[in-house]
């Protein structure tokens, strides 16, 4: 089975953060997201492989 895809509420939650941090960092080009028509979605594999490398903490946004 495949896994699903996130919004960016569910990914915000899933983090801990804001769904504005979230915005601000694939807004840097940072954050793994799919556009999907008008709306941003997520792996879960895919953001945390990007957290554990230190994706979230470069750049200093919060």
């Amino acid at each position: 089975m495949s896994e699903p895809w996130l919004s960016a509420d569910d990914i915000a939650e899933h983090l801990g953060v804001t769904k504005d941090t979230v915005y601000a960092w694939i807004a840097d080009k940072r954050m793994p997201a799919h556009k999907v028509g008008c709306l941003w979605k997520f792996q879960a594999t895919e953001v945390d492989g990007w957290v554990r490398s230190g994706g979230s903490s470069a750049g200093g946004v919060a």
